[in-house]
């Protein structure tokens, strides 16, 4: 018979617990601010804003020195590591700007992919080697959460069990080292929108690749409670030639995640997988509208799907901080609805919002 040795004391439970409920109190999702300096270059590519240090600041700057109202709408914030050490125009450190409106700081964690051998080019995640004491080092720096984002395709040969259990077994072991120092561990298992395959196909590795990450997670003592899911949403390829709507995206997801996931889970925040702003909003509302269970909340974890509207505004100019704060307050208002299943579209919806943000093979 197994037995387990105490993982985490109550109070270490406790903690974990409050903060993971504190991420996704009701109508609050997450910012994903962690794009790496490449990733952000092609974002501020797009809009012929030039990818230095500073420029990079001063958009995630105008993003947390939105109006403190924004706390109603978005309760974390994921920093990329040059990023949690930079400082707004007052000199004012980052975390301390989110945190002082009551919104949680979390970082990335994993170091990027590497090649699984004997597949199909698919891949595992680096950043185990010293996780526990860069987490320890970061709750020291103001963090009280992390994440780490395992990459899944879908082809006629992918995924294979090989990178499956690898990469479930990998998001466990740094949920553990993050508990283990005080963070509350985003489990991240991302299945690519990339490829034709339709939605049935989707939902049934959905359903194989998270069922594997709830085992590894049970096998590594991980508590549920402090932890929390950013999946993709259950949706056709991106080359799908069949149109599916927001209802059966929501359908597909939910029935995957009733399957898979434990009711402890305090939060399910998506991923936007290259949807539009819009497209995102739409699916997250129809799930929170299905008529099926919802044991846990689902809420967001939006980079593009958050930002789209505000860099369209901003385009690297200081004279439109204005205009791209209320850009991002608008986007993640919407989201909150979402949230709730309360967002009724109305009237015209801006450009940015509606423009496919699909990367081919997304890495950050």
């Amino acid at each position: 018979m197994t037995h387990q040795f105490p993982a985490l004391s109550p109070e270490q439970k406790k903690a974990l617990s409050d903060i993971a409920q504190r991420i996704v109190a009701s109508g609050k999702g997450i910012l994903a601010a962690d794009e790496s300096v490449g990733t952000m270059g092609n974002r501020l590519q797009r809009i012929n804003v030039e990818n230095t240090e500073e420029n990079r600041r001063a958009f995630r700057e105008i993003l947390f020195s939105s109006d403190a109202s924004i706390n109603q709408s978005i309760g974390g914030v994921i920093l990329f590591h040059e990023t949690l050490y930079q400082k707004d125009s007052s000199g004012k450190p980052f975390p301390a700007l989110i945190k002082e409106k009551g919104i949680v700081v979390g970082i990335k964690l994993d170091k990027g992919t590497a090649p699984l051998a004997g597949t199909n080019g698919e891949t595992t995640i680096q950043g185990l080697d010293g996780l526990a004491e860069r987490c320890a080092q970061y709750k020291k720096d103001g963090v009280d959460f992390g994440k780490w984002r395992a990459v899944l395709k879908i082809t006629s040969t992918t995924p294979s069990q090989l990178a499956i259990q690898e990469n479930a077994n990998a998001l466990a072991r740094y949920a553990s080292i993050c508990q283990q120092n005080g963070l509350v561990p985003i489990v991240e298992p991302e299945i690519l929108p990339d490829g034709d395959h339709d939605l049935q196909r989707c939902q049934y590795v959905t359903e194989k690749v998270l069922a594997a990450v709830y085992k590894a997670l049970n096998d590594h003592h991980v508590y549920l409670e402090g932890t929390l899911l950013k999946p993709n949403m259950v949706t056709a390829g991106h080359s799908c030639t069949k149109k599916y709507t927001p209802q059966d995206v929501a359908v597909a997801t939910v029935t995957t995640l009733l399957r898979t996931v434990p009711a402890a889970v305090p939060g399910i925040c998506f991923l936007s997988g290259g949807q539009s702003e819009e497209e995102a909003s739409l699916n997250l509302n129809a799930m929170n509208q299905s008529p099926l269970p919802k044991p846990w909340k689902l809420t967001f974890s939006y980079g593009r799907a958050l930002q789209a509207s505000a860099l369209a505004a901003w385009v690297g100019k200081s004279e439109n901080k204005k205009a791209a704060q209320e850009a991002f307050r608008k986007r993640a208002q919407i989201n909150s609805l979402a949230c709730r299943g309360q967002y009724v579209v109305s009237g015209k919806t801006d450009a940015a919002a509606t423009q496919s943000l699909f990367t081919a093979s997304y890495t950050y």
